[in-house]
């Protein structure tokens, strides 16, 4: 019984200290299926660099999650461990340090997908815009961090 309950505590301690896994699509767009087969239903084209939460890792194909929290599988070969995050702010300001004060570098319409370098720890992110821009930009107003 001890052992048990150890095991459990070990097992929920772990679960509890995992980071959220994201990857991007590699490809120029990939399929999302209902199911691992390509013989499934296909539920939409994701555009490259959009970021998706890897829910289940299979040999050749990963159960994800998107923005919406809906639940998909991909083939694994269309995916990147690049991670990018996708803006969810209407507008979204890209800013030259990690404060609401910093000068404005450019700002980022919802549904862009920007390169994820670093998180700060602070409420904000490094992020970089396909343009080659780099700046930070709050966590709230992004998915995928």
């Amino acid at each position: 019984m001890r052992r048990a309950l150890a095991f459990l505590m070990l097992l929920a301690a772990a679960g509890s200290a995992c980071a959220t896994d994201y990857v991007s699509v590699a490809d120029s767009s990939a399929i999302l299926y209902d199911a691992p087969s390509l013989k499934a239903t296909k539920l939409f084209v994701a555009a490259r660099y959009l970021p998706l939460e890897q829910v289940v890792n299979l040999d050749t194909w990963v159960k994800v999650r998107d923005s919406s929290g809906g639940l998909a599988w991909i083939e694994k070969r269309a995916l990147s461990n690049k991670r990018y995050v996708l803006v969810m702010a209407d507008i979204a300001d890209l800013r030259q340090t990690p404060d609401g004060t910093a000068a404005v570098l450019m700002q980022a319409k919802q549904q862009v997908a920007l390169e994820w370098l670093k998180n700060t720890g602070t409420g904000w992110i490094k992020v970089r815009h396909q343009d080659g821009i780099t700046g930070y930009i709050k966590t709230t107003e992004v998915w995928g961090d």
